[in-house]
C-alpha cells in the first residue's frame, strides 16, 4: 500500500513544467529507461526526499537519454516530423556540474549538437552546417537543450506546493538504485494529469527519470537516462568551434528561437498543476496560416480560434494571435485568456 503525505511547498506551475518537458522532447529528444529490482536503499520520508532533490548540488556526469513521447501532438506545419511525432528518440548528454553542458541529438540526416560553455551557447546542425551562437548562458527557449536531471529537479520544485507527495517503491534506473518520488495534484487542482513520477538516484539525489501520467495506463511522456556515469568530464567537451565551411549565425539571448516567432516571453496565469502559459503565436503569415488548420474551431468570451487537445492537456490558438496552453481542459484555458 502506498502512503501519501501532503507536502505544501512554494512555487509552482504545471504548465511551465509540461512546457519544459515538451522542450526536452522537441529540442533535445530524451526519455524513459527501464526500472527493475534493485538493492533497497535506506528509507526516506517524502519531505526529506523532496528537500534533498531541490538542495542537491549539481554533479558532473555523462550518459545516454531517451524520450518516449506519447503526448499525441498534431503535426505542426514547418516543424520536423521526427521531433514531434509520438515514439522514442535518443541522445547523449554531458555536464561538468558547473553549468557547462553538451548534448548530441542524432537525426536521420545528421546530428544536432548543443554546447553551453558558461559564457555562450552554440547550436550546430550538421545537416545544413549551420552554427548559431547565443551570447550569455542562453535559455532553453533560445534552443539550448536542458539537462534532463535539472529539468526534473525544476519540476519537483515548481509542483511541490500544490502536490500530495509520496515515496513509492525503489527501483534500478540506468544501473543505479533509485527512490520513486510521486507527485499527485491536490484536491481542487483542475489538471488532466494523474501524477508525475521521478526516479531519484539514492546516492547523489540526481533525478534520473521522469514519467508523466494522464488518465490512461500508459505514460504520456517519459524522459531519462538509459545509462549514466558520474564523475569529472573532459573539458574539451564544453567548447565549440564551428567546423570549416559552416554558416555562423548570431542571436540575441531571449529573443525567440527563429525569425517570425513571437519575441515576448509568455506569461503564466495561475499556479500549480492547472497554471496556464499565455503567449503569442508566430507572426509569420505562412506559419499562422498553417497553425490555423490545427485542432477544431472554438469560441468563447476570449474570442474565436482553434482548440487542440492532447494526451497531456490542451491549447487554444486565437484568431487575434494569442496562444494558451496547459495540462488542463480547454475551459481553464478560456478563463486564462479572458483575464
Amino acid at each position: 500500500m502506498r502512503s501519501r503525505s501532503p507536502a505544501r511547498l512554494r512555487r509552482g506551475g504545471i504548465a511551465v513544467a509540461v512546457v519544459a518537458a515538451l522542450v526536452v522532447a522537441l529540442t533535445a529528444g530524451m526519455v524513459a529507461t527501464r526500472a527493475s529490482a534493485a538493492p533497497q536503499p535506506p528509507p526516506v520520508t517524502p519531505e526529506d526526499l523532496v528537500a534533498s532533490v531541490i538542495e542537491a548540488e549539481p554533479v558532473a556526469l555523462a550518459g545516454a537519454v531517451a524520450v518516449d513521447n506519447g503526448l499525441g501532438l498534431p503535426a505542426i506545419p514547418g516543424a520536423p516530423g521526427e521531433a514531434l511525432a509520438d515514439g522514442t528518440s535518443t541522445a547523449r548528454v554531458w555536464s561538468d556540474g558547473q553549468g557547462r553542458t553538451r548534448l548530441a541529438l542524432p537525426r536521420p540526416d545528421g546530428e544536432r549538437t548543443y554546447v553551453r560553455d558558461g559564457e555562450q551557447t552554440w547550436a550546430y546542425d550538421s545537416a545544413d552546417r549551420t552554427a548559431t551562437r547565443i551570447p550569455g548562458r542562453g535559455t532553453d527557449r533560445d534552443g539550448a537543450a536542458p539537462d534532463p536531471a535539472r529539468l526534473s529537479g525544476e519540476i519537483v520544485q515548481k509542483l511541490r506546493a500544490t502536490s500530495t507527495v509520496a515515496v513509492d517503491e525503489t527501483a534500478e534506473v540506468a544501473g543505479r538504485a533509485t527512490y520513486t518520488l510521486v507527485l499527485a495534484p491536490q484536491p481542487g487542482e483542475r489538471t488532466v494529469l494523474r501524477e508525475i513520477r521521478v526516479a531519484v538516484d539514492a546516492e547523489t539525489r540526481t533525478p534520473l527519470q521522469l514519467t508523466v501520467l494522464g488518465t490512461g495506463a500508459a505514460p504520456v511522456l517519459q524522459a531519462g537516462f538509459t545509462d549514466v556515469t558520474f564523475g569529472p568530464q573532459d573539458p574539451s567537451l564544453f567548447t565549440f568551434t564551428p567546423p570549416p565551411g559552416s554558416t555562423v549565425q548570431e542571436k540575441s539571448p531571449g529573443t525567440g528561437a527563429k525569425p517570425g516567432h513571437a519575441g515576448e516571453r509568455p506569461s503564466v496565469v495561475g499556479e500549480g498543476w492547472d497554471a496556464v502559459v499565455v503567449g503569442e503565436i508566430p507572426a509569420d503569415p505562412q506559419q499562422r496560416q498553417g497553425l490555423a488548420a490545427l485542432g477544431t474551431p472554438a469560441s468563447g468570451a476570449w474570442g474565436s480560434g482553434r482548440q487542440i487537445t492532447t494526451n497531456a492537456g490542451s491549447a487554444i490558438l486565437t484568431d487575434d494571435g494569442r496562444v494558451a496552453a496547459g495540462a488542463v481542459a480547454p475551459d481553464v484555458l478560456g478563463e486564462a485568456l479572458g483575464r
